[in-house]
């Protein structure tokens, strides 16, 4: 162990499943280890996932990193986690879950919280009155698609009251995960937002608001004390120190939701500095000094892992999930015509055959147009109704014309939020970090950079963002960096400048796809189903 920097145990818990690193406080990432972990889906909307699966996942991941790195295992100090948020477990008194998690996407609740939150006049089924207080108090309001724990938490009460008596605390997944690291039960500033009980008015002293939790139908003794990010929370428990064959000194920091997480391990915490998350889905985020939210929009800046400090967030449904769709049910791995970008199953993925086929298509995909509304819209419109579409196809249209509009789409789509964005920081984007999985792809890093107008910087180990940024988040906890030194510690690997002569074509085919959606979003409200 000569040698070996302190090492942070970095946990990223997504829905797909459990990863973890080895973060040093320098950024640097050594080893990786997953486990997937399922997600069941329910009639009606529902959607879960077995807590217990994530720590036998988190018991294994470990062991695996273990194994491949020993020395850097023996050296970890910190462990820090990064979680999918927004979604709730019941927990009894000794802390053991009375439910599974009831997952981010599960909208069972829709209707318990329009029958909490009702009033006249009302919009999406909630009191104007009551909106108008979340709006002021917490910057943002509950989800109507009953997609967040103010909803799970209604939906146990109403439909399980048998379990609801039980409870002694309703958690979020991060908050699951520091009571079994620790035996403490807390929630952090940003773990907590969604239950939409907390006054958020000061970054540094989140706290809940009387009025809203007397409102919220929740007993006030189920809500756990709430805790900064970067607070230490505890050491090791017994238990959860042989779970991970780690020493009982080694100290929890609270941690973060993922988004939060980004925003650290992207290295943007300066003062409106942004980043793209590039995944599944997709969001830009920055922090900033004030907390301010955009209605119309549906952008919010909201408490972070910077104490002192909010993080605005706009937030695309679909990105890297437009690719996926296409790979999974156009193209298909097998596929021989997959031929046209020489690439086999032993020579790499077909996300690699994509960017060699990308760059045979001129800018504007010969004319056609992809809207990347998939699963609708949250910002900057909020509207579930709204689909993909190809549009202007013709008899000369080719599947790679075909790739290349959806990789322009997914952009153009980044760019109409992108004006909403720039009003929000006051002042035009001009230089834009890109992180995440789509990140790797370089067409469509240049892609972004000639459709935005912005230079793109990309991170230079993408994959690992959530995980760095749990494990920055926990070396500012103990001590080892501050948030200011990030910066200066991100390392790109390359940096993507626009392209002039793609201008004209990408600002005419923009000015095509605002019109789109104008004249779509009707039709697709006729169409819903």
């Amino acid at each position: 162990m000569a040698g070996t920097a302190p090492q942070v145990l970095a946990i990223d818990l997504g829905t797909s499943g459990m990863k973890a690193a080895l973060v040093a406080a320098d950024g640097t990432v050594t080893g990786w280890a997953e486990r997937a972990v399922p997600l069941r889906v329910l009639p009606g909307g529902g959607a879960e996932q077995d807590p217990r699966a994530w720590w036998d996942a988190l018991g294994q991941v470990a062991a695996d990193l273990g194994r491949a790195h020993p020395d850097h295992l023996r050296a970890v100090t910190v462990v820090c986690a990064s979680t999918q948020g927004e979604g709730t477990i019941a927990v009894d008194a000794a802390g053991e879950p009375l439910t599974a998690c009831i997952s981010w996407l599960d909208m069972r609740g829709a209707a318990n919280l329009r029958r909490q939150f009702g009033g006249f006049p009302a919009y999406h089924g909630m009191s104007v009155r009551r909106i108008a207080r979340w709006l002021r108090l917490t910057g943002g309001m509950p989800s109507p698609t009953g997609k967040d724990p103010a909803a799970h938490m209604l939906l146990v009460r109403d439909e399980l009251p048998q379990v609801y008596a039980r409870t002694a605390s309703f958690l979020n997944v991060l908050d699951w995960i520091n009571l079994k690291l620790t035996g403490r039960t807390v929630a952090t500033v940003d773990s907590i937002l969604t239950s939409w009980v907390t006054d958020n008015r000061r970054p540094g002293d989140v706290r809940y608001s009387p009025a809203l939790v007397a409102d919220c139908g929740i007993d006030r003794d189920k809500l756990p004390p709430i805790v900064a990010c970067t607070d230490v929370i505890g050491t090791l428990s017994p238990a959860a120190a042989a779970h991970l064959g780690l020493p009982e000194s080694v100290r929890v920091v609270a941690g973060a939701i993922d988004n939060t997480a980004a925003a650290i391990g992207a290295g943007t915490t300066g003062d409106n500095e942004p980043h793209l998350y590039l995944g599944t889905s997709s969001w830009v985020a920055a922090h900033v000094p004030a907390k301010k939210t955009d209605v119309v929009a549906g952008i919010a800046s909201v408490p972070c892992a910077i104490p002192d400090r909010y993080l605005m967030t706009a937030l695309q449904a679909t990105a890297g999930a437009n690719l996926t769709w296409l790979r999974d049910k156009v193209v298909e791995y097998d596929d021989p015509l997959l031929g046209a970008g020489h690439v086999s199953r032993d020579e790499g993925t077909i996300f690699d055959a994509f960017d060699r086929i990308i760059p045979t298509v001129p800018p504007g995909a010969n004319g056609v147009i992809y809207t990347p509304w998939l699963y609708g819209e949250r910002a900057p419109v909020d509207d579930p109704h709204l689909r993909a579409a190809f549009l202007n196809i013709s008899l000369d249209t080719n599947r790679s014309d075909l790739l290349r509009a959806v990789f322009e789409g997914v952009a153009f789509n980044t760019r109409w939020l992108f004006r909403a964005v720039d009003r929000f920081l006051g002042a035009p984007v001009t230089s834009l970090a890109i992180t995440g999985g789509g990140a790797l792809s370089d067409s469509w890093c240049q892609i972004f950079a000639d459709v935005l107008g912005v230079e793109i910087r990309r991170d230079a180990n993408p994959l690992a963002v959530n995980a760095r940024g749990a494990g920055w988040i926990g070396a500012v906890g103990t001590g080892m960096v501050d948030f200011a030194d990030l910066p200066g510690l991100m390392r790109s690997d390359r940096v993507f400048t626009p392209t002039p002569a793609h201008r004209a074509t990408y600002d005419e085919i923009f000015d095509v796809y605002r019109q789109l959606h104008q004249r779509l979003a009707p039709v697709y409200r006729r169409l819903r189903r």
